[in-house]
Order: C-alpha cells, then sequence, then structure tokens
C-alpha cells in the first residue's frame, strides 16, 4: 500500500484538489435554475472537479528512463 501511494501521490493530490476546487465552484458560483448540467448538482461538479484535478497534475509526472540494454 506505501509503495501504490508513493508511486501514485501526485494523482491523489491533484483528485483531492479537483475535488474541493469542483465543490467551491459549486458553492460560489453554481447555478441555482438547475439548466447548468455540471454546476447544479454538488456531486457531478466533485466528480468533474476530481477528474479535471487528476488530469491536470498528472501532466507534470517525471517521465521513466529506460535503459535499453543490448
Amino acid at each position: 500500500m506505501k509503495l501504490f501511494i508513493k508511486k501514485h501521490l501526485l494523482k491523489i493530490i491533484g483528485v483531492i484538489v479537483g475535488m474541493t476546487g469542483g465543490y467551491l465552484y459549486y458553492y460560489f458560483v453554481g447555478c441555482n435554475s438547475g439548466t447548468c448540467p455540471i454546476t447544479s448538482n454538488p456531486y457531478i461538479s466533485i466528480i468533474y472537479g476530481g477528474v479535471m484535478g487528476y488530469l491536470v497534475f498528472d501532466l507534470f509526472k517525471k517521465k521513466e528512463v529506460k535503459n535499453h540494454v543490448e
């Protein structure tokens, strides 16, 4: 479990930050009329924020070095 967390720490942080941002966007900017598909529902906003956080934080991962021995 520790190895998994260590390997995917940046992605986990990205999901948490994104979910928090999604909820804050719903709370402060959200749509009250119900016509906005993402911002009118807090659960959808949180999920959408988590996915976006994962994708953005995944951009900053280190590239793996592959050694080819011949």
